[in-house]
Formats: C-alpha cells, structure tokens, sequence
C-alpha cells in the first residue's frame, strides 16, 4: 500500500519560509509548526503532505534537476484540477498555485487532502482482498474511466488549454522525439518500434476529456468501503484526446500474474492486480467496451503505443538518473525495465 514516509534525503521543503507564505495565502491554515511528510508512491512529480494541528493539505511539485519541455507543468495541472472538480468531484479541489521560484525552488500547488486508502503491491491492514473485493474494485476502475469519458468539458477553460484534432498523431511523434532526446543506452527493437508505430496512427476519432495516468495507485478508496473510490490524482498528463489512447494506457499498468517477470516487477513489487479476482485486461477492455458502446477492435495498436510512451517515460527518469539529477535508488535498474517494456511493445505489433 502507498505510504506516508519522512522526507527522501535530497528532496525536503524550506519548512519556515513554506510555512510563512502558504499563510499569507491560505486563510484557513492555522498558526503553529508545519510538518511536512513525504508520499512514497510515484516516481516523477514529487508530493507532499502538509500538515499543521488538524489542518491538512498536499502540495505537488516538479522532480529536482532540469526536466523535459512542457513536462511537470504545475500551473497546468492545477487549473485543469480547478475546472475538473466541479464535474467530477473525484478529482481533488486546488487550493493555490505558485509559480514563485524562491519559496521552494521550483512551482508548486497545493490541493485538498482526501482521506482514504491508496492500493498498490498490497491491501490495507484489515481489508481481506477476496476474489469479490478485487472483483468490485476492478468494477469501479472501469465506471471511473468510462465517467472521465462522459465529462462535457464544452463549457470550461479546458477548451482553451486542448487541441483534439490530430491528437494520436502528435503523440506518436512527440514520444519518439523523447524517447530519442532521453536515450542512454542501444535498444535492439526501439527502432523496428518506433518506425511501425509511425505508420500505424489511429484515425482521428471522438476526442474526450483523459485522465491518461489512470491506474490503481493514483485512486484512493473509502476506508470502510473498499470498492468505492473516493479520490483520483495525478491529472498532470489530462487532456483532451482519444478515449482508447486513455484506455490503452490504463492498460500498460494493469499488470497480471504471467505478465513477463521484468514486466510485473519493473516497478518494484507487482502490483495488486496480480491477485485472483481482479479483471484481466481483456476482462477489462471487454467491460469498458460494454459500458461505454465504443468499438476497441483496434485497441492493440493503441497498446503497442502505451508500453512504448510508458518506456519512454522510465527512459526520462532512467536519463536523470544517469546523470545524477536524482539519486534515487529506485531508478537503478530502469534501464532494464526500459528494454523490456519496449520488447513487450514490439512483440504485440508483430502479433507475438
């Protein structure tokens, strides 16, 4: 399960120069120490809990160290929190965006606090993880998407902060451009990849409002209810696109039992999804489809390009890591995770 931890050695807040501006610009934040704690999942964006008496709050920021272009972009991610909220209360409530350097260091929001529980290589204390339990949560994952898909962004700001047209055709071409500026090692099948992803761009279709982060451990369930979420974070890469490229990439975290061990591991322990009861992917896809009405008979083309943007996204961390911008020991073996996410990208282009 996803923890609460002290600050990582490297990473910690100015707490009195923190603490100082956020009540100048936080009302309700009482008067007292700050303390601030580290949240243990994630390996980009850097999250924080704050807390002060009872009071509570998270704060987001960028990783250390220079970061890819238009990546970690917090004033984005907060104003598309703002104009979320309102039609999709899962989506926790900003509370104030910074975009002054000298307070931490880099940009940084602060949104509400949810309470609840986060599931990741494990179950809560108390929680039996029954069949029915990974069953029913597995259940809620698919009507979350499915809702995400359904939200009428028409008539927010959203509207100027998207493109929809030619959505899939950007991403295919953008990730490649980053996987190349983030390169450290030779790849055997990343240039067979790459090339067969270019000339296999999905055709424009519908364009809805996508999570595009959406796995187990970016929701959080209710403590006394464990299939009914009551948080979904991490809206950084929401957008406005394809809602089979949100599908698809939901689906390169939804790890399962006999998925190939450098694969299930790559993050550290497999995931929750492993155990019996929880759908399978194809058990997944078939739901969404039923729930939704869309057609995901082409929906492995869309994988093939989710396992390559996730490699290109551990290829950015893996690239930092390399050169010394974080020395987070997690990252050690990301390049091995690179090479074998893209393999199992190349396997299912060639039907393997």
């Amino acid at each position: 399960m996803s923890a609460i931890i002290p600050v990582r050695k490297g990473e910690e807040l100015p707490v009195g120069k923190l603490a100082a501006f956020l009540r100048s610009v936080l009302p309700d934040m009482p008067d007292g120490e700050l303390e601030i704690r580290q949240f243990s999942a994630g390996r980009s964006n850097l999250t924080y809990l704050l807390r002060c008496g009872e009071w509570e709050a998270v704060l987001r920021r960028p990783p250390l160290g220079p970061v890819p272009p238009k990546a970690h972009d917090m004033k984005r991610e907060s104003t598309w929190l703002a104009e979320i909220h309102p039609l999709f209360p899962l989506a926790p409530k900003p509370l104030y965006f910074c975009d002054d350097e000298s307070i931490i260091g880099s940009p940084f929001f602060v949104m509400e606090r949810r309470d609840g529980v986060v599931i990741d290589d494990d179950f809560p204390d108390g929680v039996v993880p029954t069949e029915d339990v990974c069953r029913g949560i597995s259940e809620t994952m698919v009507e979350t998407l499915v809702r995400i898909h359904q939200i009428d962004y028409t008539k927010t700001r959203l509207v100027h902060m998207v493109k929809p047209e030619g959505f899939m055709e950007r991403q295919v071409h953008g990730w490649i451009q980053r996987y190349e500026r983030a390169k450290t090692d030779d790849v055997p099948a990343a240039e067979a990849l790459t090339k067969w992803l270019a000339s296999h761009i999905p055709p424009q279709r519908e364009a809805t409002v996508i999570h595009y982060d959406f796995k187990l451990n970016n929701a959080m369930f209710a403590k006394d209810d464990i299939t009914n979420m009551v948080g979904l974070f991490d809206w950084e890469m929401s957008t406005v696109g394809d809602p089979l490229a949100d599908l698809a990439v939901a689906m390169s975290y939804w790890i399962e039992e006999d998925d190939r061990p450098l694969v299930k591991n790559g993050f550290g322990r497999a995931p929750a999804t492993v155990r019996p009861g929880f759908y399978t992917r194809e058990q997944f896809i078939d739901a969404y489809a039923r729930k939704s009405g869309r057609d995901v008979s082409d929906v492995h083309v869309y994988l093939t390009f989710a396992y390559f943007k996730l490699a290109v996204i551990c290829q950015q961390i893996y690239y930092r890591y390399r050169r010394g911008q974080t020395n987070d020991e997690r990252f050690r073996h990301f390049g091995q995770f690179v090479e074998a996410l893209i393999e199992h990208a190349w396997q299912l282009a060639t039907g393997r």
